[in-house]
């Protein structure tokens, strides 16, 4: 790796609109430059500073270092806060994807609301992937790269598992011995990619009930 390729990729991070991936920088440097070792690099010369370099959905931005975080409250728009709902509905698309409203509504054990998933579709946090190749051709959900960014992991594979849950107090200790986190990165491939003119439109029922489907 040559310092010219770190300064080339610092100045292409610094100007980029967005996050650029690997694949992008290597168009951009050239196929002999060592981007994967510039980006280490220039990853370590940052760590600890105000600014850093991060990996959010396989793309590298720079972004400031979230203990300062504080500083930027002023400027920074509040996100929409999601409710509980919506955020066990969203546990369940991230860990259990490719996954059919039905098969969402039987691992909550209550009915998902359209306004639920209508929430998360609009946020831009799911997103509709395709269609079961199963009698009824279901829609699938799964998590969009701006899952990702939101919670600041680099792949799906970065999903906190078992011990982590553990840790926080998110799973109890008496699990049983064959309870296990799924996977979302080793699903298998059974559904087929949804059409743009085939995907089904959604509307929030503002009076019929809660985000639940339940009387309100």
């Amino acid at each position: 790796m040559s310092a010219s390729d770190e300064r080339a990729l610092e100045a292409l991070l610094f100007a980029a609109a967005g996050p650029l991936s690997a694949a992008e920088l290597v168009e951009r440097l050239g196929p002999d430059a060592d981007v994967g070792g510039a980006l280490m690099a220039l990853k370590a010369r940052y760590e600890g500073r105000g600014v850093e370099l991060v990996c959010v959905a396989d793309r590298w931005r720079f972004q400031t270092a979230a203990d300062l975080a504080y500083l930027m409250t002023e400027a920074r728009e509040e996100p929409r806060r999601l409710s509980k709902a919506a955020q066990e509905t969203l546990a369940i698309i991230a860990y259990h994807q490719p996954v059919t409203r039905a098969e969402i509504e039987s691992v909550r054990g209550v009915q998902a609301s359209k306004g639920t998933l209508d929430v998360l579709l609009e946020l831009g946090l799911v997103r509709m992937r395709g269609r079961r190749r199963t009698p009824g051709r279901a829609v699938t959900y799964g998590t969009s790269d701006a899952f990702l960014e939101l919670y600041g992991l680099a792949s799906l594979v970065d999903l906190p598992g078992m011990a982590e849950m553990k840790a926080a107090g998110l799973l109890g200790l008496d699990l049983p011995p064959d309870f296990s986190v799924p996977d979302p990165s080793a699903a298998g491939a059974d559904e087929d990619p949804i059409a743009l003119d085939d995907a089904p439109e959604f509307h929030t029922d503002f009076l019929g009930g809660d985000e639940d489907g339940q009387p309100s």
